[in-house]
């Protein structure tokens, strides 16, 4: 086997206390969540406390709106997530087994229907509250990022969605990967791709980069413009990372290693990359029309 990295000794949990009787541990990947989340929250108060960012100079909510809307979208996330792996990833076992779909703590999460989930939650926030949907798109895409890019790291630490097999000098061999596992010799190990870092650094710090970038250039007085950029960046970089990621088990079978949902002359698509397919012509258009209305806008009426 080529030179490859070992992987930390790192675990899963941060500290674990016991109280009455009981073990209660905390986790990195909740740690990311929390964390994501309330720095989520205060670049989005950081955006809407800067009127001059957005356009005719107001923001879509005041820092107040922002509390309530968090608590929407944390059940967006909680709830979108869980059924769209549900519905996405295992709907035949939790078919047979539907008294397991609410126990989110057995693990299962899908980001997608997470997405889903906080973008039903937000349309409604935003009618009840008669707040423009755009610009709080907008607000929200900019906070997004740093959530991704925690919860990736957290994969990366709890040893998860590791990717396929590798040669290259920066493969990872995670624990408990096989040799059989990676077609070598018996009693080698398995070095992989270490694609929860590529999705950290893609989905996570590139992406806050540019939609920094856009905002610092006045691009939140085009609204839906950095959302549009949002949903086009992660789904481009989802769709590049599926190519080093291992699939779901669930989606491995033996005429179909490589995990594919889709074959299309010959090529194969992914369960992730099919679902990436309509954020990237989402986003797209949402640019188109963002562009749009704001030429628009800027156009003298020449009837006048």
């Amino acid at each position: 086997m080529q030179a490859a990295i070992p992987f930390p000794d790192l675990s899963s949990e941060i500290f674990s206390i016991a109280l009455f009787g009981l073990e209660f541990a905390l986790r990195w990947y909740a740690l990311a969540y929390i964390a994501g989340i309330l720095i989520g929250w205060r670049l989005a108060v950081w955006a809407v406390k800067r009127a001059h960012l957005w356009a005719n100079d107001s923001p879509p909510m005041t820092p107040r709106q922002i509390e309530d809307l968090l608590t929407w979208v944390i059940l967006g996330i909680i709830l979108g997530g869980r059924l769209g792996f549900v519905l996405f990833y295992m709907p035949g076992y939790y078919l047979s087994n539907p008294l397991e779909i609410p126990m989110i703590w057995q693990g299962g999460m899908a980001f997608h229907g997470g997405l889903l989930g906080v973008i039903f939650a937000v349309w409604m926030f935003c009618a009840r509250n008669k707040v423009p949907l755009a610009s709080t798109a907008d607000m929200l895409a900019l906070a997004t990022p740093v959530g991704l890019l925690l919860g990736r790291i957290a994969n990366f630490i709890n040893a998860e969605l590791w990717g396929r097999p590798s040669d290259l000098p920066w493969a990872v061999i995670f624990p408990g990967q096989l040799a059989q596992d990676c077609g070598q010799p018996l009693g080698e190990l398995c070095a992989r791709h270490p694609s929860q870092l590529y999705e950290a650094t893609l989905e996570g710090l590139l992406l806050l980069i540019v939609l920094l970038v856009m905002v610092h250039r006045g691009w939140l007085k085009r609204p839906g413009a950095v959302a549009g950029t949002f949903f086009m960046g992660y789904g481009i970089g989802r769709f590049i990372v599926e190519f080093f990621r291992q699939p779901d088990a669930q989606f491995q079978t033996v005429g179909n290693p490589l995990g594919l949902a889709l074959h299309v002359n010959g090529y194969g698509l992914t369960m992730g990359q099919l679902l990436t397919l309509p954020m990237i012509a989402g986003g797209a258009l949402a640019i188109w029309v963002a562009l749009r209305r704001a030429r628009t806008a800027t156009t003298p009426d020449l009837a006048t």
